[in-house]
């Protein structure tokens, strides 16, 4: 009986074993490459390497290079009501959202979408239990290289985690989309509208612009320039003039005026670099440039 049930085992062992190599796919041979471990490891992570030249990258950059900032963190307090869930989880567009108490500093785990509409669906005003749903976080912090943050996702079966500064706050989150953007370029999905349209009208006297715009494509739309002349060969880019007025990069929130009268409200930020804003135009400078 011993022997059946040994090879019972073995057997069993064996068809996990073939079931895990069918399904490891790009994590595991990125796994692989990152910690060889035996005589064929350097040579599978040459080979890899010449397949995805980016993955040098996750062993040279740390989580504070590709982490998104505090200010543009979407997350939810603890009493929120399933339809203030809801609307976050809509406008956001991600499928993961954490969960706080009091402040973002005090967070208390991951809320899954597809938790939250088994559970509750999505109408209806009745009581819900937040905390009942919450999945643990994985902390990490900024100085973690990309290499080390890839394999603690891989043990601990997430793809999300929080940045801690030295105090014990919360410096900003990592996805595993932001490492593997590292390793294979700019990964885009249906919430990717950046590259659609440089500018949009939001109405008579404001725009939203991309900060990659190029100065002339908005000064075309606006019928006026925004540059003296010997400042054209300078600045490229709307936010190239933002941080030439501002003296710095600006932080979200913040507005910046222009001499025309124009004001530049920054939309979204990073340290180094800014990503969206909202250009309010005066109604009498619009109608002089009309």
């Amino acid at each position: 009986m011993g022997d059946t049930t040994d090879g019972s085992s073995a057997a069993q062992r064996a068809q996990d074993d073939s079931r895990e190599t069918e399904t490891r796919g790009l994590f595991g041979r990125l796994f692989d490459a990152l910690t060889p471990d035996d005589e064929d490891g350097p040579a599978k992570a040459r080979a890899l390497g010449q397949t995805l030249p980016g993955l040098a990258r996750l062993q040279d950059l740390r989580v504070e290079d590709v982490a998104i900032p505090k200010a543009e963190i979407v997350a939810v307090e603890q009493g929120a009501g399933l339809a203030d869930i809801v609307m976050a989880f809509r406008e956001s567009g991600y499928s993961r959202i954490p969960v706080y108490e009091e402040t973002l500093d005090t967070p208390l785990g991951l809320l899954l979408l597809k938790d939250l509409a088994l559970r509750y669906g999505f109408n209806g005003h009745h009581e819900i239990d937040l905390v009942s749903l919450l999945r643990p976080i994985l902390y990490v912090p900024p100085s973690m290289p990309l290499a080390v943050l890839l394999r603690k996702m891989q043990a601990e079966r997430t793809h999300f985690a929080l940045v801690i500064d030295e105090y014990g706050g919360v410096d900003g989150l990592v996805t595993i989309e932001d490492l593997l953007e590292q390793v294979v370029g700019e990964i885009e999905d249906e919430h990717d509208t950046e590259d659609e349209v440089n500018i949009q009208y939001e109405s008579d006297t404001t725009l939203l612009v991309d900060a990659r715009t190029p100065l002339e494509e908005l000064e075309a739309s606006l019928g006026f320039a925004l540059t003296e002349p010997e400042e054209e060969e300078e600045i490229d880019s709307l936010g190239g003039l933002v941080f030439l007025l501002s003296g710095r990069v600006p932080v979200r929130g913040e507005v910046i005026e222009h001499p025309s009268g124009l004001e530049f409200e920054v939309l979204e930020a990073e340290p180094r670099r800014i990503h969206r804003l909202r250009v309010h135009l005066p109604k009498a400078l619009r109608d002089a440039a009309q």
